[in-house]
């Protein structure tokens, strides 16, 4: 839900930079399919980010939104890659177990 507040700002000419995007889908699916620890942080960070918007603090909220997206991406990636070391330890007790049947 998208909300539109008419605040203007006299140091940039009446007008609002564009709020940053919070990446809190992102970081949702971080939590839910990835990685929890990683994912919460995110969640923490893309939480701040319409309040320091709102609050004008514009470096700030671009700031909270690009760690919400970079713990995100880190969260994502340890996922993976603790996926990919479960599929591979997976197929060698499989094989493992497979030898010593055949013997």
């Amino acid at each position: 839900m998208e909300q539109n507040f008419n605040y203007t700002n006299p140091n940039l000419g009446g007008q609002l930079p564009p709020k940053p995007d919070n990446n809190l889908v992102l970081a949702i699916v971080t939590t839910v399919c990835c990685c929890l620890p990683f994912g919460i942080v995110a969640i923490i960070k893309a939480a701040k980010v319409n309040g320091l918007y709102l609050a004008q603090q514009y470096e700030a909220a671009v700031k909270a939104a690009s760690d919400a997206k970079k713990w995100s991406l880190i969260g994502i990636g340890v996922g993976l890659l603790v996926q990919i070391l479960y599929a591979v330890a997976y197929c060698f007790m499989g094989l493992g177990a497979a030898l010593q049947n055949i013997q």
